[in-house]
């Protein structure tokens, strides 16, 4: 390894003490290293030449890293600086030890898969990302609802009447399909999530689909015409009447260092309080 690249996440008062005393530990080890502003609101920029990335923020930092990083293969080292630490699950007072492993070749590296998201337009890709949580389909105001068509791997699954509809990951399922009542899912086990936010319908539930199928959802005439998608809570992009997003799995993995098993139950039983019943 000679290169990385350091990711500071500006809103984090930590970030940048961290991120100098990481780069003088790296530097030590022969790895030269570059630093990386991120303010919550950076355009793409696909990562390469590094042969890992340290993120120093929360989960939301990890997920802009993890869309310009897949592609190369590049794995991401994420030290939580955030409320959660669902994904970024390293803690900062325990990175050295962590970064040390994984430059020994000690350290357990985690894959995580990933969705692509692109929106047809009258037979032509107008957008498309990718996401490592969700994709979401709603109303840009709250309190209207939207209308949309869903099909799973060419075979009609619902016509619903909604706030939005989230379709996410395992690793996506402890964020906003969560907080909308949707099931928290192993991140190890490969499934999208179907969840409907507010359906206009008591048969309206959460649904686990294989990601090896692709879901298609059309937009339908709707009393708003002001509906948007947004991949892992970037910029909201329009959509219009007609419109057909695609979600897919996406054809590589991301690769996280130190992300284990465990340290998912230990952020689920210590941030979500998932402990199954009061304690004596």
């Amino acid at each position: 390894m000679k290169k990385a690249l350091i990711i500071i996440n500006v809103s984090k008062d930590e970030s940048k003490s961290l991120s100098k005393e990481i780069s003088e530990f790296l530097e030590k080890k022969g790895i030269c290293t570059e630093s990386y502003s991120f303010d919550g609101f950076n355009k793409n920029v696909p990562f390469v030449d590094y042969d890992f990335v340290v993120t120093l923020g929360g989960d939301g930092t990890v997920l802009y890293a993890a869309r310009n990083a897949v592609e190369q293969e590049i794995p991401l080292f994420p030290v939580n600086l955030g409320q959660f630490g669902f994904i970024a699950a390293i803690q900062p007072n325990e990175w050295k030890t962590h970064l040390e492993d994984y430059i020994n070749g000690k350290a357990v590296l985690i894959e995580r898969s990933m969705v692509e998201a692109s929106v047809i337009r009258n037979g032509e890709v107008i957008y498309s990302s990718l996401g490592l949580n969700d994709v979401v389909i709603s109303a840009k105001r709250a309190a209207t609802t939207v209308s949309l068509a869903v099909n799973y791997d060419g075979l009609p699954l619902c016509r619903m009447k909604t706030d939005g509809l989230i379709v996410s990951t395992s690793t996506g399922s402890t964020a906003y399909s969560a907080a909308a009542g949707g099931p928290i899912v192993d991140p190890q086990l490969k499934t999208f999530i179907l969840t409907p936010v507010n359906s206009f319908s008591l048969s309206s539930r959460p649904i686990v689909l294989s990601p090896e199928g692709e879901i298609t959802i059309q937009v339908e005439n709707s009393r708003t015409k002001e509906i948007c998608i947004t991949v892992d809570g970037q910029e909201p992009v329009s959509l219009e009447i007609g419109d057909c997003v695609s979600v897919k799995k996406y054809k590589k993995n991301i690769k996280l260092i130190s992300c284990t098993r465990e340290r998912f139950y230990n952020a689920l039983r210590s941030k979500l309080n998932w402990s199954g019943g009061p304690h004596a």
